[in-house]
Order: structure tokens, then sequence, then C-alpha cells
């Protein structure tokens, strides 16, 4: 007997989880989204079995209902439910990464038939939309699930073993527990990034040149600033008073940082580097975290013509794809330092490995 998965949204997350679904023979995956064309390629591209145009036709044939909209469409889609005749029970879940505003919305439901689960797959991608999905995409990520008054053990159960091929490490937690962790380690950092750009702008108005001089790790340190504005809005609202909360503790944390800086006390101020530092280098390298991350390699390469050209030759000699790619330092005459992003470890390895039998000296930060 076939599970039906409706999948209502084919963006990047909808759709990887699609990929990952779709092989399992036991598994039937019907498509919804607003865009023809995104529902158009997904089937054609034999991400989906079937798309769906009609919401309520989508859901209706669904044993297991996945929102992955925005979080303010997916309370939308949520709260449509109670007003469908479910003919079967309707295990319903969400990759939204705040999870408080879906679960008040799934309690407030009147239709028996739903159970709701919260979900958040943390992974990503620097691409978006259903053309860059992949399968592997949540491979070795924290997926939390997030149970609730509408679920039981046995749903909990069922919906884990449904999303297993996305080969996720699953995590159980509670909603104001998820939403506090990654307002702190997600969320909040987003906002930080663009207030430091916003800061750097202003006082390009003083220093015509000083775009010319955060081109290195300056950018690396904002990176995250360039994510959809629209998005994070919605997710900043959603998250509203945690996002508050820690504006408040920066404030005062800010002002600690300032009487330091002021009184110049070189004791005190290499103790709060340092516990930074201590802090910062025990984090996790190998795990897949809130922020998507890459793994890095730096390359040592002579400041000549067609240098660049020749790294990336060897590498594509070897059907290694490179995500970024940047020159940290060159000048003329001497070494320069060339980073290189690559979507998992085991393409950093082979490409250290690479690089190094072509003579190339490499470092791989630990």
């Amino acid at each position: 007997m076939k599970r039906i998965v409706t999948i209502a949204g084919l963006g990047l997350i909808g759709a990887s989880i699609a990929k990952a679904l779709k092989p399992i023979a036991e598994n039937y995956i019907i498509g919804y989204d607003i865009h023809s064309e995104t529902l158009q390629y997904a089937k054609s591209h034999e991400i989906i079995h079937e798309a769906k145009a009609d919401y309520t036709a989508a859901v209706l044939q669904a044993d297991y209902l996945i929102l992955a909209a925005p979080i303010s469409e997916s309370i939308r889609l949520l709260a449509a439910l109670d007003e469908m005749q479910l003919s079967k029970k309707l295990i319903v879940t969400d990759v939204s990464s705040v999870k408080q505003s879906m679960i008040t919305t799934a309690h407030q439901l009147q239709n028996k038939a739903v159970s709701f689960v919260g979900g958040h797959p943390m992974a990503g991608s620097h691409k978006k939309g259903v053309q860059a999905a992949k399968a592997h995409l949540f491979e070795n990520a924290i997926y939390v699930l997030t149970p609730t008054e509408r679920s039981t053990e046995h749903d909990v159960h069922a919906l884990k073993s449904l999303l297993l091929p996305t080969r996720s490490k699953f995590l159980i937690l509670e909603a104001d527990e998820h939403d506090e962790m990654t307002g702190v380690i997600s969320h909040f950092p987003h906002l930080i990034a663009s207030s430091l750009v916003h800061q750097a702008k202003h006082w390009e108005e003083t220093h015509a040149y000083l775009p010319n001089l955060a081109a290195g790790g300056f950018r690396d340190i904002t990176r995250i600033a360039s994510s959809n504005p629209t998005l994070w809005q919605d997710i900043f609202y959603h998250n509203r008073k945690k996002m508050s909360l820690l504006l408040e503790e920066w404030i005062t944390e800010m002002q600690h940082v300032k009487l330091l800086v002021e009184e110049n006390n070189k004791q005190d101020m290499i103790a709060y580097l340092e516990a930074a530092k201590l802090y910062r280098d025990g984090l996790g390298t190998k795990e897949k975290g809130a922020i998507l991350s890459y793994y890095d390699l730096y390359v040592d390469i002579q400041d000549q013509t067609g240098a660049l050209a020749h790294v990336t030759q060897l590498l594509a000699n070897s059907n290694i794809s490179i995500n970024n790619i940047q020159i940290l330092e060159i000048r003329e005459g001497i070494m320069g330092a060339l980073r290189l992003s690559f979507a998992s470890e085991k393409l950093q390895k082979i490409s250290e490995q690479t690089l190094n039998e072509a003579g190339y000296e490499t470092m791989v930060e630990k």
C-alpha cells in the first residue's frame, strides 16, 4: 500500500525532501506550489510523482503533509486544514525555523483528523529554488522534531520513519527551546551581520575606498547578510520576542566591550578575547549547523599567469565541484593564498589529495 506524501512548497527545502523520499517504493509524492513553472519543473525532472495546483485536492489524498512554504504562508496553509473534510488521519509537519507560531496555530485547529509534529531540517544552500534541490541536502544535518498536543509518540515515530531517507540526525526539542537556540545561533547572527553592513555603508560616506578593503574578511563575517530579506523578515517577526531579548543582551554586552576598549586594561581584554577563542574553537567542525557552512581548503599559488586556471582545471578533471573561490592574498612575486570551498568533507579531502599530488601546498582548517 502506497504512503501518500504531499509537499506544499517546492523550493529548495521542499523539493530536496521530495528528492530524498521519492526513490522509496512505498512513497507516492504529490507536489503543490503556487508557481506553475515550479510544478512543471518538478514533474518534468521527476522530483515528484504528481503535481497539484489546487491545495485542497493535494491534501485530501495525503497520509502526510509537509508544509515547506515560508513561515507565514505555512501558517495559513495549516489553518486552512480546518476547512477540509478529511476522510483519514493526516500527519502534518513543517520545515520552519521558528516553531512556536506553527504550534500555536496547530493547537487552534478544530479538525480532529489532523496530527501535527513540528519540524526543522537545519540545512540549506547558497542557491535557492526547485532547481537547486538535492536529495543529499540533509545528510548528517540536525533535523529537529517538536511533538505537540496534537500528536502521539506513534505519530512522531511514523514521521521519523518517513524522513529516514534524508539521512538526517533527528533531535526532539520543545518549541520554546528550539526557538531560543536557533535565535542565538542563526536568527540573531543574521541580524547582526546586516547591522555590520549598515555600519560599513555609513562609514563609506567618509572613506570612499572602504568597500575595497571590505572585500576580504569583512565579506566573510557578513556573508549571511546576503540572504533573502523577505524570508528573514518573516523569521524575525515570528521569533520577535526572542530577538528582542537577545538584542537587549547584545546591547549590554557591547557596553561592556566599550568599557574594555576605553579603559585599555590589557589583561581584561586578553581574557575576554581568550574566552571567546576557547569557546569558538571548541565548537563542532564536523556537524552541519543552523547556518550553512562549507568545507574550505587553502592553497598556496604563485602570482603568475594561469595559476588560478591550473588549480581549477585540475579539480575539474577529477569532476570536483567548487562552491566558492576567494583569493585571500596575491602580491607580486610571492605566494598567494587561495581559498576553495566545497559542499562536503569528502570533496574537500579529494581536492586536497589531488592538489598535493600536483605539487601544491594546501591546508585544511582544524
